[in-house]
This record gives structure tokens, C-alpha cells and sequence, in this order.
């Protein structure tokens, strides 16, 4: 079983967050963008960054009955984007069923997936399912070179990751307009991401030569001290010295775009969270609603849940 201590009150010497940011910043926008969904915890890996902590001994699955309550909420808010997640979203029975009714009510659904999955002779359908359906894949690539990933994902995910990719070159992802492909960088330690234009290139540069992998874009995020890195952090000493270096980065110009601000989380079980870390951290929205308890009601600004893991969003370009 994992280690979870996704608390941060021992840390006294980062100061509280919401005293770094204007008042105004702790509510929501009056409009709700997004509807992010962690459909399970359920997964074919174990990263050693993940904050959910996901894997293979994971049996957390989002129901039928609570993603049909996510499609009509989304409907009746007209919400612009569906966000998938998990775990592998892959592996949840209704993953189908939910992707197709999500194409149905929205024009933008993102599926976020680790490749790897995909090589499953159970799942590898899902490649030319994810055209027809044109959805927006954000895909984890931890590196360009085997040896790096292997480290944080296990010994031969990188080459199976590389002949997903080449599928999804295949079929038009990252060359089509309509079939996007995006990766996210995640470092590998308890260091910062490099500037994300500069890696971006570096990505492309490598991929294309060595494998003739294109892509849309590369989204370099910061660690944010859960789950899985949030125990290594604290094994190994670092976890004082890493929220250290987040509030020393911390950049208010960031806080205005913070995901928080415009969209909601729903957990498997349909607890309603601001974001996907505060999932992570066992911290629901403060009225402790469920998307059941939105339906059919409008949707009002609300005061957001915020603790020291939001300088990891906050903290340079920003992470949101």
C-alpha cells in the first residue's frame, strides 16, 4: 500500500498560501470551462511521480451512473471542455460509453493516457476509436530517451510508448488539425522542469529524428508534492527544501489563469473537487457537494479550497 501524507502543516516556514494572493483570487470565475473527471484509480503503471497514487492494485472505478450525471451536468453548463483522467482512463468498463456521450454534449474532450496502455491487446482498439472520435490526447512522456523513462516508469515502457506514438502519427494525430496531440513533461526528481519552449524543441528535435514522432505541443509541469512524489520527498529529506524552492518561484501573474478558477474536479465516486490535486489530497469543495447535487441547479462562483501544494501551480511559468 502506498504511503499518502499529502499534509503540509508541519512545514512552518512556508508561509500559508492564500496570504500571497489578492482576496479576489480565492473565488472561482462566474463561468465553469472545464469538467475534469478522474474516472479511476486503476492502472497498468506505477510512475514514481503520480499523485493519485494509481496502479495495477488500484479497483477504484468511476460508475455508469455517475459519469451519466457528469454528461449532464456538462450539458446543462454547456461546459467547453471535457477533461478524462485517471489512472489509465482506459481501464474503466464504461470508458467507451463515456468518451462517445462526451463527444455528444461538448466539442472539446481531452483524454489524458500514459501510451503504454494501449499496447494491451484489450485496449489497442482505442487508438482508431480516439480518431473517429477526434478527441485531444495529452499523453505522459516523462523522456525522450529510453534509459531516463525507463527509470521512472520500468524497463521497456519507453519503447512501447515510441510505437503508440508512430499509431497515432499514423492515423493523423499531431499532423491533422482536428486530431491533437499533446505530452507533459514531469521531472523526474526533486527539481524544477527546464523552460518549457526550449524543452518543447528539444522533444521535437529528438523525436522526429530518432523515431519520426510529431507532436503539437509539450507542457513542462512542476511536480506537486502528492501522492507518490509527496512520499519519496518526505523518505528522502527533501520535501522541506522542494516546497522551499516552489515558494521561492512563486509568481503571482499566474494566479489569475489558475485552473481552480474555472473548472471542477469529479472523483470516481463523484465528490466534487477544485482541482485534481486537492483530490489527490482528500480535500473537497467546501460545501462537500457531489455532482449529483448540481444537477439541474446554476452554477455560482464559490470560494476555492487552497493549501501550500498551490505554490506548485504558482510557481514560474505556473503549472495550471
Amino acid at each position: 500500500m502506498d504511503e499518502i501524507i499529502n499534509d503540509f502543516h508541519d512545514l512552518d516556514q512556508i508561509p500559508v498560501f492564500q496570504t500571497q494572493i489578492d482576496p479576489e483570487m480565492m473565488n472561482t470565475a462566474d463561468r465553469l470551462d472545464v469538467l475534469q473527471m478522474n474516472i479511476g484509480r486503476v492502472c497498468n503503471l506505477a510512475c514514481k511521480h503520480c499523485h493519485v497514487c494509481a496502479g495495477p492494485n488500484r479497483t477504484e472505478v468511476m460508475s455508469r451512473e455517475v459519469m451519466a450525471d457528469c454528461i449532464q451536468f456538462a450539458r446543462e453548463q454547456q461546459v467547453q471542455t471535457i477533461d478524462i483522467t485517471g489512472g489509465a482512463p482506459e481501464m474503466n468498463p464504461d470508458f467507451e460509453w463515456l468518451v462517445t456521450e462526451a463527444c455528444k454534449v461538448c466539442s472539446h474532450v481531452i483524454v489524458r493516457t500514459n501510451l503504454t496502455v494501449l499496447l494491451n491487446p484489450e485496449y489497442e482498439h482505442l487508438i482508431e476509436f480516439y480518431a473517429r472520435q477526434k478527441v485531444e490526447i495529452v499523453c505522459s512522456l516523462p523522456y525522450y530517451r529510453a534509459d531516463q523513462m525507463d527509470r521512472v516508469r520500468g524497463t521497456g515502457t519507453f519503447d512501447g510508448a515510441i510505437q503508440v506514438l508512430q499509431k497515432l502519427n499514423t492515423l493523423g494525430y499531431g499532423k491533422n488539425p482536428e486530431l491533437v496531440l499533446n505530452m507533459v513533461y514531469n521531472p523526474a526528481g526533486a527539481f524544477f522542469p527546464p523552460d518549457q519552449t526550449a524543452m518543447e524543441l528539444e522533444y521535437k528535435e529528438h523525436l522526429e529524428a530518432d523515431f519520426g514522432i510529431v507532436f503539437n505541443a509539450l507542457y513542462t509541469l512542476y511536480n506537486n508534492p502528492m501522492g507518490r512524489f509527496g512520499a519519496f520527498l518526505r523518505r528522502s529529506g527533501n520535501l522541506s527544501g522542494y516546497m522551499k524552492k516552489l515558494y521561492d518561484a512563486f509568481n503571482p501573474a499566474t494566479v489569475e489563469a489558475l485552473m481552480c478558477r474555472f473548472q471542477i474536479s469529479v472523483d470516481y465516486d463523484g465528490k466534487l473537487y477544485d482541482c485534481d490535486f486537492n483530490l489527490a489530497a482528500g480535500l473537497p469543495i467546501f460545501s462537500k457537494e457531489t455532482i449529483a447535487d448540481w444537477i439541474g441547479k446554476p452554477y455560482t462562483a464559490r470560494k476555492i479550497r487552497m493549501d501550500k501544494h498551490c505554490y506548485a501551480c504558482t510557481a514560474g511559468a505556473g503549472s495550471s
